[in-house]
């Protein structure tokens, strides 16, 4: 070994016997670590196994077993007669980032430029403590799982499983799930579908996205309500479309001001949840109803209809969808089954005219192949057989009497600090606290003392401003809902 430098160099590199990694894997990473530093450069002659090994006290076969990875990866070659070098390939350099300086940590922050856009963080992953008055979010305590696991498990032990999954099949979905979920929807919903108007989709989000991508362009002028749900919001600005938000009141949205945005510019789509309005849970009216369908007929805007948790209404039955009464495919309906069972189960469903879910099936291939269709089987299972529909009627008289509960508490308990109307349905309730009383910091004392709820800063606009919060009652027990209320008022 002639260079004392390449001695140096090799009788430094530390190996580790306990580590799962193997030492010949450790000592390539070591060697690849010494090229892309410039520390071993282009065409330099590396020093024998035999000498390496003596080195680091290797046997030799692991040496040259190293040098073979970094050879397959086209990091070294070798020359019969001449040695190992370092790929003559291979550009000599100075490690330096676009500004001509180290990256600190590479991992952390990327050399290139991300936009820096106005979207609502992710979701935190943050312990959930034992109390919670959250987004509206159903008890998965109640959900069939048991059912739900039985069904998923057997898609695995019945016969034919290449016919049904050794290949990719529908990217609208599997065909038993649509027919069985068209069935369903018409029964329960009053629409008049077949399997080609539905569309297998993971959740609501991905619906919206899904018809934003296919559907919007730039500069198209997207309409909704406000307060309305930021995330639909900002994938219509992601679309590169221009948002307008018009007001939501006792009725719901003002489909008034619709009319004289209509009147003056092209509206492409109008984005509503009219059965109970998020956040406010507020049910769109009748009139409001109708006339949202004359307009969207005679202007020719799409309806997106967010029907999220549809089933849950205690006053009276549920109101029909807007789907229901579209004449003239105006109307793409969403649904999710994360509203019964648990955010954690991403199933949802959009239902529209047959040419419409062709094109987002198209659209959809281009970011997801296709679903899991050994869930949306499993699910049809339990609809077929009649185990989601006993779920539902078995938990809306319990949500009902949480309601119930939960509302009595808020009027008994914190009279002077709240104001809210009962919701005729869903699985919260929109809550107006006193203006002297610090959202932020209610949130924050109450996470502390073991209780989550919202701050309320998601349902802020530039020009709408509310001290209110979603208060959800159905995904804690009486007891828990209780506790609750009673620490808040300890709080507050």
């Amino acid at each position: 070994m002639d260079s004392p430098i390449l001695i140096h160099l090799v009788e430094n590199i530390v190996l580790n016997p306990a580590l799962e990694r193997p030492l010949y894997l450790q000592l390539a990473d070591a060697l690849l670590n010494f090229i892309k530093k410039g520390k071993l450069r282009s065409g330099q002659k590396l020093p024998s196994t035999r000498d390496v090994a003596g080195l680091l006290h290797l046997n030799r076969i692991t040496v040259a077993k190293a040098y073979d990875e970094l050879q397959m990866q086209g990091w070294l070659e070798s020359f019969v007669g001449r040695g190992t070098f370092i790929s003559s390939h291979l550009i000599d350099h100075e490690p330096k980032t676009l500004g001509g300086s180290l990256q600190p940590n590479a991992l952390k922050t990327a050399g290139f430029f991300v936009p820096d856009q106005d979207f609502p963080d992710k979701t935190s992953d943050i312990p959930i403590p034992e109390l919670h008055l959250d987004d509206g979010y159903p008890d998965p305590r109640l959900a069939p799982l048991k059912e739900l696991y039985r069904a998923y498990r057997n898609q695995l032990t019945r016969g034919g499983l290449y016919h049904r999954f050794g290949s990719y099949s529908d990217a609208a979905g599997p065909q038993y799930y649509r027919e069985t979920l068209s069935d369903y929807l018409n029964t329960t919903r009053g629409l008049r579908t077949t399997a080609q108007n539905i569309l297998s989709v993971r959740g609501t989000l991905m619906g919206i996205n899904l018809v934003c991508t296919a559907l919007i362009r730039p500069g198209d002028v997207v309409v909704s309500g406000v307060p309305g749900w930021k995330r639909a919001d900002h994938n219509f600005l992601h679309a590169g479309a221009r948002h307008i938000g018009i007001p939501v009141d006792e009725h719901g949205l003002v489909v008034d001001q619709l009319r004289e945005i209509c009147k003056k510019q092209k509206v492409r789509m109008v984005y509503v949840t009219p059965h109970h309005h998020y956040p406010t849970t507020v049910s769109l009216r009748i009139d409001r109803r109708l006339e949202l369908l004359r307009l969207a007929n005679e202007y020719g805007f799409i309806i997106f209809e967010d029907d999220y948790d549809f089933d849950f209404h205690y006053k009276h039955r549920p109101l029909s969808p807007l789907a229901s009464a579209d004449e003239n495919g105006m109307v793409i309906y969403c649904g999710s089954f994360s509203k019964s069972f648990s955010p954690a189960f991403r199933m949802g469903y959009l239902v529209a005219a047959e040419n419409v879910i062709e094109h987002l099936a198209r659209i959809r291939i281009l970011l997801d192949r296709q679903g899991d269709h050994m869930l949306d089987n499993a699910m049809a299972d339990i609809v077929q057989d009649g185990t989601l529909q006993r779920y539902t009627r078995k938990a809306i008289p319990i949500y009902e009497e949480r309601r119930n509960l939960f509302c009595d508490l808020l009027s008994n308990e914190l009279n002077d600090a709240v104001t809210f109307t009962v919701p005729e349905g869903g699985m919260t309730v929109w809550t107006t606290f006193n203006d002297a009383i610090n959202l932020e910091l209610l949130a924050r004392k109450a996470y502390q003392k073991g209780l989550l709820l919202s701050d309320g800063k998601t349902h802020h606009y530039p020009d709408y401003k509310t001290n209110s919060i979603r208060l959800g009652f159905a995904s804690a027990t009486k007891e828990e809902l209780i506790r609750s209320v009673a620490l808040l008022k300890r709080i507050i």
